[in-house]
């Protein structure tokens, strides 16, 4: 019957071999040769994965080592022709006019029982140990995973998708094009808001909008370094940046207005009134502004309607590595620094990425980011 379904399989009587195999199998199922039979048709008829699975069962189940080796030259052909194929759609990418501009390819949480269809898909896609996908997949917050020309981070977020692994990827110029106002400080918060805030040269100005225009909240601590002193195992002296504090910044998305307004803890300036119901309630200490701010954010989150977003400290971790490998681009954080940092952009970057998705309707507003 083998001699029969490969002779079938080399005419290109893909419809004969298939009845032979049907017959083969119900004539002897146990048959370690068939299983190698069937891997070859599905190679034939372009069943790559299929096959590559097939060939995989076989080696599992026979000690017989010719088989074992036929076995393995199939998954080695197999292999080489999905390479092949994928630098092939690569090369086609890469010829369409813009696929060479910069942009970023990131990872969407994945929880529960789809964790481990999402991880074989990472792997396979990425071609690595299921088990390092699995360390690589995230689980609370969205993980930058690659930056590059966007042809190819499109083909492989694509590619991602298709194997169960939730992707997305975004052109660094759309990311550029975001508009983020400073708030200085709300004039007014009920019935509407209204903000005195500065645009990119620095121009004060005056939005007034309503509390519905508000699509979504984005949330983040800011480490705040200090150099400090100290001394080494041997008693040299050192001199490192350590975290002393956190700064608090909260985004505001305006989708209707294609903007975002940007409200920051160390350069809200209280001092020109507080327009909160009750504000005069508010403790007001002369070494501290907390309560204050305390009480304002929590009045703004009471207000937004959308869903909001505060795993900045998750995804921040990943992207300050990758900040160094894009393009610069104007953060917009109001802090005054001795020293730059990445986190700064990786936030601008964080409350970007859901403005987009946002736009774009592509993230459920259950989901976490």
């Amino acid at each position: 019957m083998k001699d029969l379904v490969n002779a079938a399989l080399e005419q290109g009587d893909y419809h004969t071999a298939a009845d032979l195999l049907q017959t083969w199998k119900q004539q002897q199922p146990g048959d370690p040769w068939l299983l190698l039979t069937i891997g070859r048709y599905q190679e034939a008829t372009e069943r790559w994965e299929s096959a590559e699975k097939t060939y995989l069962r076989l080696l599992r189940q026979v000690t017989l080592p010719k088989l074992m080796t036929l076995a393995r030259q199939g998954i080695q052909r197999v292999q080489t022709h999905l390479l092949q194929a994928r630098e092939e759609a690569l090369e086609t990418v890469r010829a369409i006019p813009g696929s060479e501009d910069p942009g970023i390819l990131c990872l969407k949480p994945v929880q529960g029982e789809a964790r481990t269809a999402a991880a074989q898909g990472l792997a396979k896609v990425m071609q690595m140990d299921p088990y390092m996908a699995r360390l690589q997949l995230p689980s609370k917050a969205w993980r930058l995973y690659r930056v590059g020309p966007i042809g190819e981070l499109q083909y492989l977020g694509q590619s991602l998708i298709q194997a169960q692994t939730p992707a997305f990827w975004v052109k660094y110029a759309d990311l550029k094009a975001v508009q983020v106002f400073r708030v200085q400080y709300f004039r007014s918060v009920s019935p509407q808001g209204s903000v005195v805030c500065q645009n990119d040269q620095g121009q004060l100005g005056e939005i007034g909008f309503q509390w519905d225009e508000v699509t979504q909240g984005v949330r983040g601590l800011l480490p705040l370094f200090e150099s400090v002193v100290d001394r080494g195992p041997w008693g040299e002296i050192l001199r490192k940046d350590k975290t002393q504090d956190y700064a608090e910044v909260l985004d505001l998305h305006f989708h209707g207005r294609r903007c975002v307004l940007r409200i920051c803890d160390r350069t809200y300036q209280f001092r020109q009134g507080n327009p909160l119901p009750n504000g005069d309630r508010i403790p007001d200490q002369q070494t501290s502004t907390r309560p204050q701010w305390n009480a304002l954010v929590s009045y703004i989150q009471g207000k937004i309607q959308g869903h909001r977003h505060d795993q900045f400290a998750s995804f921040g971790e990943g992207a300050v590595e990758f900040v160094d490998l894009m393009p610069s681009m104007a953060h917009r954080i109001p802090l005054v620094r001795f020293k730059e940092t990445n986190w700064d952009p990786a936030f601008h970057l964080y409350s970007s990425l859901h403005f987009l998705q946002y736009s774009e309707g592509r993230e459920g507003l259950s989901q976490p980011g």
